[in-house]
């Protein structure tokens, strides 16, 4: 097999290239964006069919990004990978709880998970809070239940954790509620996926203006 000698700033628009070309139908053009670049960070052409996205999505998440959201991811892996100058350009900031101390204590107090307790923790943010988790089922179990007790209002929630033990119900659960969301249904998903879909949104909107 040859090796093709591609400059690196010439390697991602041939691998959209070829993303392109190998897609197994034609996409919705509004969608694209955001399922090309989960495809381009997994080679995983499942996300095709599996990314449920609800209504509105798209000027929903716009006009969170432009109000100066505040992201909050279930890893600091997602964190890592959410796009700096991005954020920066759209007053935006990303915050990952899960190594808090404090969190830590409620958690072991409470019985429950870090993701949990990091989700009580992003309730009590001002402004636009934007959820995106990739790794834990339990953080999206947590937003669904304050948000039918009426504590959090997410201005959308991202949810693609990845697994095995109640990662589908848990999506589902996001999907069912009516909260703005993108899901990655089924077992699929991660942090490195909840990063993708949070650039490629913050991107459709920074290319454009």
């Amino acid at each position: 097999m040859k090796i093709e000698n591609i400059l690196p700033q010439d390697i991602e628009k041939k691998s959209f290239e070829i993303i392109e070309s190998e897609l197994p139908h034609p996409l919705d053009a509004k969608l694209a964006p955001i399922i090309k670049r989960v495809i381009h960070t997994t080679a995983d052409f499942d996300y095709v069919d599996s990314l449920y996205f609800s209504e509105n999505i798209l000027d929903i998440a716009f006009d969170a990004l432009r109000s100066g959201a505040t992201i909050v991811t279930d890893t600091n892996m997602a964190r890592s990978g959410i796009n700096k100058k991005a954020l920066e350009k759209l007053g935006c900031k990303v915050e990952c709880y899960m190594s808090d101390d404090d969190v830590a204590k409620q958690a072991k107090a409470g019985g429950t998970t870090r993701a949990t307790a990091s989700v009580d923790k992003a309730g009590r943010l001002e402004g636009p809070v934007i959820f995106a988790c990739g790794n834990a089922p339990t953080a999206l179990v947590r937003i669904v239940e304050l948000m039918e007790e009426g504590k959090i209002a997410p201005a959308f929630v991202v949810g693609v954790p990845v697994g095995f033990v109640n990662v589908v119900p848990a999506k589902e659960m996001i999907i069912e509620s009516g909260v703005p969301c993108i899901v990655a249904r089924g077992r699929k998903g991660g942090s490195n996926v909840a990063a993708a879909i949070i650039n490629a949104l913050m991107y459709m909107i920074t290319v454009r203006e």
